[in-house]
Parts: C-alpha cells; structure tokens; sequence
C-alpha cells in the first residue's frame, strides 16, 4: 500500500488534506467521492468499508451536513477517512457507494434514519431503526436529547389506546461541566433531567 497522504492529492487535486490525529484524511466534493472511494479500493487495497456515518454542523453553519466513510485496509492495516459536504442544506444528498461496498446498505440506510441525508442511488433507501413515516431525524442537532412525543405508527392502536410514543427521560445526562469552568479542567457530571408520575417533567 502505497502513502495516500502523498498519493490522493496527485491522484485527485479536488481531494484535500482533513485535520486529524489519527489517520490520514480528506475531504471532496460529494459527487467526486465514489471515485476516490473506488480508488482507494482497487489502488490503495482499502478494501474494507468499516462505517458511513455524518455531521450535522446545525442549521447556522452551511453546509449544514458533512458525510463521513471510513475505510481499512485488511493487508496493510490501516485507516483512511474521507468526507464530504452535502452541496444543499435543505434536501442533504451524497451518491450511494452500495455498488463498491453491498455492506454500505445497512450504514446509508443508518445515516438517512438518523440524519435525513438521502444516498442517492441506493436501492432500497429505507429507515432501519425508526419506522417509515417517524417525522424526525433523531442525531439532528434540533432534535432535543429527551426526544419527541409522538403518535404511534399503528393508528389502530393508537386510537383504541389512546396512548403515543413519550420521550424518554434523561436519567443520568445530559452531562455538562460545573458552570464557569472550562470542560479541559471540569468534571463532567450528570444532570438529572428525569421525570415520572411524582416529578413533572421538566420544562
């Protein structure tokens, strides 16, 4: 394997250098990075995608959304991360590399559940942890840590029952520093924001 720290930037001048303390690492534009994938995979034996994951930078930055692949290579052992920012905040898109990878169905699929970031390409682009029609995208930084109440996706049963989805109580976080301390020296500690039958749920 060949030091993509030097290589993918001669390979790919849209490719360049990522911050990072453990890794070499790039970010590129969305549409460049199945290639680059491709490339690190036939060329580099970065053979093993281990995750697809995001960012959600919130709604006062833009781009809003940043996609992030990490790969390994299973003869050289090593790491390399690409990223890469949704060109548009309001419908978050990057192209699916379900076609290098079978394995990234179940991480796109992950990533728009949680994220709202659609994978265009992908052959069955379903939700895989909330049910189809769950109007929230639980790891965007508006979606409050506790959750939301929401109607259950049974409507039967939700209106025999007259019960819905409640937000779970924060029992043991969120977890925050001491007030007027810097969290490099603070020990962070739980805020009890839990709330049942003999304590109102707090506002």
């Amino acid at each position: 394997m060949t030091d993509v720290t030097a290589a993918v930037p001669l390979e790919f001048p849209q490719a360049t250098p990522r911050a990072s303390l453990d890794c070499p690492a790039f970010n590129l534009p969305a549409a460049t990075a199945p290639a680059l994938l491709r490339h690190l995979r036939d060329q580099h034996a970065f053979d093993f995608l281990m995750d697809i994951t995001a960012i959600d930078w919130t709604a006062a930055k833009s781009p809003r959304f940043t996609v992030v692949w990490h790969l390994y290579s299973s003869t050289a052992h090593g790491y390399v991360r690409v990223a890469a920012d949704c060109p548009d905040d309001a419908a978050p898109a990057v192209p699916s590399v379900c076609s290098l990878w079978p394995g990234a169905n179940w991480h796109e699929r992950e990533t728009w559940d949680m994220f709202g970031i659609r994978f265009t390409g992908h052959p069955d682009l379903r939700r895989i942890l909330m049910w189809e029609g769950y109007p929230y995208h639980p790891l965007r930084k508006e979606f409050p840590l506790a959750g939301i109440e929401t109607e259950l996706p049974d409507a039967d049963i939700a209106a025999e029952t007259g019960a819905k989805v409640k937000p779970a109580p924060m029992a043991g976080g969120p977890f925050a520093a001491t007030p007027g301390e810097p969290m490099s020296e603070a020990e962070p500690r739980a805020r009890d924001e839990s709330w049942d039958e003999q304590r109102e749920k707090p506002e």
